[in-house]
């Protein structure tokens, strides 16, 4: 695992793309609808969007399925979103579980869920290339518990090995840093505009078991 020595503004990155933009075909990794929420808002603007629900570390496929079907109802009901295709990746957690492999002990936000957004990016990337989409990028950067360093790092570099293989077709990724200008504030407020279901834990088990944690440790302190 690489990181960047220095803090860029993807934020800024990303604005001076949309400037270029002329209608691209842009594919959207999405990890659930309310995050997805305020970067539909912004990016329908410029893009052709086709929402990409590939999320093999959510930990029961009930789960996975409750959050794709809020996805398909907000794009039925957002006036902005209305145009939004989606595409409902199967759902193969026994990727995340080798990825993962070795590694249940390590803290959250550690390297693990470094390999699980590049689990996740690495499989958009690919369907872009397959599917003839301009550009590609994900959602999970709106959220203020994921390293958006690191999601920028994993997309460019994707794109540089898609470049090699097939640099006609291959696609650019898009930066984002979501959060930016109030986005994570927007996309709470549009979940509760249109009553979106908000999980409170990423979605593999590991998260789920250290919200059952904090959970634990407050009721202690009450």
């Amino acid at each position: 695992m690489t990181k960047l020595k220095t803090m860029e503004n993807y934020y800024q990155k990303f604005e001076e793309q949309l400037k270029q933009s002329t209608r691209d075909r842009l594919l959207l990794h999405a990890c659930c609808c309310p995050c997805s929420s305020h970067c539909l808002e912004i990016l329908g603007s410029y893009f052709d969007i086709t929402v990409f629900f590939y999320n093999p570390n959510i930990d029961t496929e009930g789960e996975y399925e409750k959050r794709f079907r809020e996805l398909v109802r907000f794009t039925e009901e957002a006036p902005f979103a209305r145009s939004v295709k989606l595409v409902e990746a199967p759902y193969d957690p026994e990727n995340f579980r080798s990825m993962a492999a070795g590694r249940e002990m390590e803290p959250e936000r550690g390297s693990r869920c470094y390999d699980c957004y590049e689990l996740r990016l690495r499989r958009t990337a690919e369907y872009a290339v397959a599917h003839g989409f301009q550009c590609f990028t994900t959602t999970l950067s709106i959220s203020p518990y994921k390293n958006a360093e690191w999601l920028n790092e994993i997309g460019v570099r994707l794109e540089q090995e898609l470049r090699e293989g097939n640099p006609e077709a291959a696609p650019y990724f898009l930066f984002s840093d979501f959060k930016k200008k109030n986005g994570y504030k927007r996309s709470i407020e549009l979940s509760a505009e249109y009553g979106l279901y908000r999980q409170d834990y990423c979605g593999c088990i590991f998260s789920k078991a250290e919200r059952e944690r904090k959970k634990a440790e407050k009721g202690k302190d009450e």
